[in-house]
């Protein structure tokens, strides 16, 4: 039986994109072995995208290649950025309306960017 999703950060840091984790974002961790750290990340879902669209209707055509990515939800946007802020992270664009939600990127150290975004669509996770 699946009893949840593992989500994996590679980082070329990974000493500094545990410190984010557990110094900035605050998230509760495990020391699995030797500073190794697991972090609970709370509730989750999975969308499954696809690689191209917007062929009719007035959308413009796009396409990517497949890929899996990593975001991170908040209930306000605006709020979590500030908060983030404060304890020392750096977004690396300003906050934009998506259409499913307002988005913005958050610079992990040693690891890139990662998306944070306030959904605007009915989530699938129970908090």
């Amino acid at each position: 039986m699946i009893t949840g999703i593992h989500a994996l950060v590679y980082a070329d840091d990974a000493e500094a994109a545990r410190a984010f984790f557990r110094d900035v974002l605050e998230w509760p961790y495990v020391d699995a072995h030797d500073g190794w750290l697991i972090f609970r990340t709370g509730p989750s879902e999975l969308g499954v995208h696809p690689t191209s669209g917007g062929q009719g209707g007035g959308s413009e055509a796009w396409h990517t290649g497949q890929h899996h990515e990593v975001t991170i939800m908040c209930d306000d946007i605006k709020a979590t950025v500030a908060a983030l802020e404060a304890r020392g992270a750096r977004f690396t664009r300003e906050i934009k309306d998506q259409g499913f939600g307002l988005t913005t990127t958050l610079e992990v150290p040693g690891a890139g960017d990662v998306m944070l975004y306030e959904p605007r669509h009915a989530v699938a996770y129970q908090a």
